[in-house]
């Protein structure tokens, strides 16, 4: 072994051997303490945060990687910004391999928890929430992880946020499992990502259950390879509260999953049921914008071996033109999906080609509904297209995501 490879080693061994726990609890200088103990942690130590409420003013930032927050509980460890006077977010990360676990956030000046480009984010069992219920003066985002890889969600519970309970954005290999979402305006978001796995999740009483969107002016975007499984997503029918201007403002009220501009979207195995307006809806972005390089149009979606039921009961057609379209379109029959048709204009006349087509598989208890575009300009024609068997199709899955957990930290 030469010179330099046994300096390594020893370096390597220096970190593992003397990694610390620094072990923090509740008092009157919190602030300082905590904050000063994600200032000096090392690569390999672990702030353990003890039963408790930290009673926080300012927001936390931590910059070194490969540490650990562990609390001794979503219930239990509670750090509390109901007073916070400074930050834009309670915790704020932006460093790799980082493992958050069993902790809450409660009522951040803005966002709970922000990470920003990292390769390595690990959110295990926490809880972020504003407990005064719905509100617009709510921050934006529960868990916000944006511009990273490597996004592992599990087991974690977000309420109140007024835009995603739990956003990834412009981000690559994640994995969003096992979480509660409830009483957002959008329960889980996927935005502008590529390779995403969303599964397991239970998705009730938001604005709208799951999105996956892809938007214009972004440094990334064209997001593609999505898999949302094995999901419940059900009752989302709270009043979408979102500040105006907001994309998600135009949510309506009572969606179950929303498919907006996205490429090789996979939706397999969830039950999405008594959503208000709409149970699963796939359209195109209509906004105006000066971005060429945008592409606004869902291709390739497939829809397989879901179960649906009570859709449309009560659209949000007061506040939506969305739900305004469909009730007009549907004819007292509301769809479980809609597909709003919109292609490119040469794509209108001459068709899709067949592998970016919206695809149906078998899903038990579904209905129907595309609008075909050039009868819609057409006030003569019936432009609503409920022909299930004309998008019926097999096609192969998706790839899965994996990501390596650093199993040595999680315990």
């Amino acid at each position: 072994m030469n010179k330099a490879c046994i300096i390594f080693c020893c370096l390597l061994l220096n970190d593992i051997v003397f990694a610390d726990i620094h072990y923090i609890k509740p008092s009157e200088d919190i602030q300082e303490r905590l904050q000063e103990a994600m200032i000096l942690a090392k690569p390999g130590d672990t702030i353990q945060l003890d039963e408790g409420l930290y009673k926080l003013t300012d927001g936390l930032s931590l910059t070194q990687r490969e540490v650990s927050i562990k609390g001794a509980g979503m219930y239990k460890t509670i750090l509390d910004f109901s007073n916070q006077m400074s930050g834009a977010q309670g915790l704020l990360v932006t460093s790799d391999e980082v493992l958050l676990k069993d902790f809450a956030i409660i009522n951040a000046k803005g966002d709970a928890l922000k990470v920003v480009g990292v390769d390595g984010i690990y959110m295990i069992n926490l809880r972020v929430e504003w407990t005064n219920g719905p509100a617009t003066s709510n921050g934006a985002y529960g868990l916000y992880p944006v511009q990273s890889k490597n996004v592992f969600i599990e087991g974690c519970v977000a309420i109140g946020a007024s835009d995603a309970g739990i956003y990834v954005g412009q981000s690559e290999n994640i994995i969003v499992k096992n979480n509660k979402a409830m009483f957002n305006v959008a329960g889980i978001e996927i935005e502008n990502s590529f390779y995403a796995d969303v599964y397991g999740n239970s998705v009730s009483n938001n604005t709208g259950g799951i999105l996956v969107f892809d938007l214009p002016d972004l440094p990334q975007q064209g997001g593609h390879h999505i898999r949302v499984f094995e999901n419940q997503s059900y009752d989302n029918n709270t009043d979408n509260f979102a500040p105006q201007g907001n994309i998600v403002a135009s949510v309506p009220r009572g969606t179950g999953i929303l498919i907006l501009a996205n490429t090789n979207v996979e939706i397999f195995k969830n039950n999405i049921h008594s959503n208000g307006t709409i149970n699963l809806a796939i359209v195109s972005y209509f906004q105006d914008t000066s971005d060429d390089n945008y592409y606004p149009h869902p291709r390739s979606v497939y829809i397989h071996d879901n179960i649906f039921s009570d859709s449309g009961f009560d659209p949000d057609i007061d506040r939506n033109e969305l739900a305004k379209m469909l009730v007009d379109l549907a004819n007292d029959d509301m769809p479980d999906i809609f597909w709003d048709g919109v292609t490119p204009f040469y794509q209108m006349i001459v068709g899709q080609p067949q592998e970016e087509r919206i695809g149906l598989g078998e899903n038990v208890g579904a209905s129907f509904l595309a609008i075909n575009p050039i009868k819609y300009l057409l006030p003569f024609l019936d432009p609503a297209n409920r022909d299930y068997q004309d998008f019926f199709t097999n096609r192969p899955s998706l790839e899965k995501v994996i990501i390596n957990l650093p199993n040595e930290r999680l315990y």
